[in-house]
């Protein structure tokens, strides 16, 4: 079998799937993003050597560049870490006919090159390599520089790749950060003085363009071998034996027709490793606020403590809901095929996202040290999640097709499955909806009659409950078919 017969394969099965089937609206969309982002990266790789120029003229502006490429690695690494979606094949039919494995598992990691992460990093330092060339830059050296950062930038997607498949990177890589921060606040090692001038020793030194081309080649081996070791058969039909622990939820009968879905989710994010992350995570968001309100200078910008208030008490809405019904996607088709009401289902995801945006704001009491207009912005972010937020949430789930896995224990902190750039695109009306609905009658009137205004949406969204239920329950049932055919396929 020849890559032209994998890529074929590739194609058929991409334009057969229900992925292929989204509404145009939101493929003209992330086309859009991808040219918007594609041309902020063509202009930023042209301007940013005169405009470093222009800031320190007393220093070459390549080398400031090179000092600071630190950091774009380690940007590199989490935005894909977030949003990159993993090269994936039904191996399945191909372990059973003779195609020799290793063939297989190379297209898979070349496949990754495809990636528009990969790509991004192209469309920057091309544009960048071409201004040094004009420059005056020796043009073996520039070259040779622009495929050592390219070398770089296919070592941090196969990395990515190993640290979402192993917890062990994970958390060695994590450290490894975590170290090299704590070291540079505390004056002890500037790691960017070094990386600096390793990066620079590219252009300077063209042979030290094989340090980063051996780090390539080392990770892509690395991911080989783990693709390899886990290329039979026999563990995809290996039973898995697991105790279960017995919980007593029966308080939640007071909710009736209701705490039978109720029940089932709290008993998922109880023994399953992803629904744990994601309630640990959904902590952190509590947190959020300190980065803004201990900030004089986010004071002078009401709207973005708007969006931040939202953020506080919106992380478990945004964090569990957004992968509403992702989260049954393994026995989906089951319970689809059950006399349930669609209606029930949903109101008990709409439920437990309120009573998580209730709980935080209970924890986000102890904001009232920075000023009780500040918790009255909290509160009022509240009951826009709860009001608005939370349908928008919902709305946002019918699109996502996307299963996740909830055994995999082995990715607790590193499974990104259900995250897509659709949820991306569904997130903008959560981030700017309450910053317009505060900031507009702030400019025309107070700073509290904006709150009243985001406070006011969020109630009339609690009594048009019913209304919105009902609009997003259609768009469910008629996604129905769909979404059972896209999580039967195993992505």
């Amino acid at each position: 079998m020849t890559i032209r017969n994998f890529i074929q394969l590739e194609w058929k099965q991409f334009s057969r799937s229900s992925y292929f089937q989204k509404g145009l609206f939101i493929k003209i969309l992330m086309i859009m993003g991808a040219l918007y982002f594609g041309g902020i990266a063509v202009f930023l790789g042209i301007g940013v050597f005169f405009l470093v120029k222009k800031a320190i003229p007393e220093i070459d502006p390549f080398e400031t560049i090179n000092n600071y490429l630190i950091y774009w690695v380690l940007l590199d690494l989490v935005i894909r870490y977030f949003m990159q979606q993993l090269p994936v094949m039904n191996i399945k039919p191909m372990m059973i006919i003779p195609v020799k494995k290793q063939k297989v598992i190379r297209f898979l990691l070349l496949k990754t090159s495809t990636s528009f992460f990969n790509i991004l990093p192209i469309l920057v330092f091309l544009p960048l390599s071409v201004v040094l060339l004009i420059q005056g830059y020796s043009p073996i050296n520039t070259i040779l520089w622009f495929i050592g950062l390219l070398c770089i930038s296919f070592s941090i997607n196969f990395l990515n790749f190993l640290i979402n498949k192993t917890k062990s990177y994970f958390f060695g890589l994590a450290i490894l950060v975590l170290v090299g921060f704590a070291l540079r606040y505390f004056g002890v090692f500037d790691v960017t003085e070094y990386s600096g001038a390793a990066f620079f020793a590219l252009y300077n030194q063209p042979y030290f363009v094989l340090i980063p081309l051996l780090i390539m080649l080392v990770l892509f081996q690395r991911n080989f071998n783990l693709l390899k070791r886990n290329f039979y058969i026999d563990g995809a039909v290996k039973n898995k034996t697991e105790t279960v622990k017995n919980y007593n939820l029966e308080f939640l009968n007071r909710f009736g027709t209701l705490s039978v879905f109720l029940k089932n989710d709290i008993k998922m994010i109880i023994r399953n490793a992803r629904p744990k992350q994601v309630l640990l995570m959904s902590v952190m968001f509590l947190f959020y606020g300190l980065i803004f309100y201990t900030q004089d200078i986010y004071r002078e910008m009401p709207a973005i403590l708007a969006f931040a208030s939202m953020f506080v008490t919106g992380g478990f809405l945004i964090t569990f809901g957004q992968m509403v019904p992702a989260w049954d996607s393994e026995y989906y088709k089951l319970m689809m095929s059950q006399n349930i009401s669609y209606r029930q289902y949903l109101e008990s995801k709409w439920l437990l996202m309120v009573v998580g945006c209730v709980v935080s704001f209970i924890l986000s009491t102890p904001y009232i040290y920075f000023g009780w207009d500040i918790y009255a912005m909290i509160a009022a972010g509240a009951a826009f999640n709860i009001g608005l937020n939370s349908f928008i949430t919902l709305y946002g789930g019918a699109l996502n097709r996307v299963p996740v896995e909830l055994n995999q224990k082995a990715k607790a902190f590193s499974n990104t499955q259900g995250f897509n750039v659709t949820q991306l695109l569904i997130s903008l009306p959560k981030i700017f909806g309450p910053m317009i609905i505060f900031y507009v009658p702030y400019k025309i009137f107070n700073f509290d009659v904006g709150i009243i205004c985001l406070a006011v949406s969020g109630v009339l969204g609690l009594i048009f409950k019913n209304f919105f239920l009902s609009k997003v329950e259609n768009i469910y049932q008629k996604g129905k078919y769909k979404t059972i055919a896209a999580f039967a396929e195993k992505k």
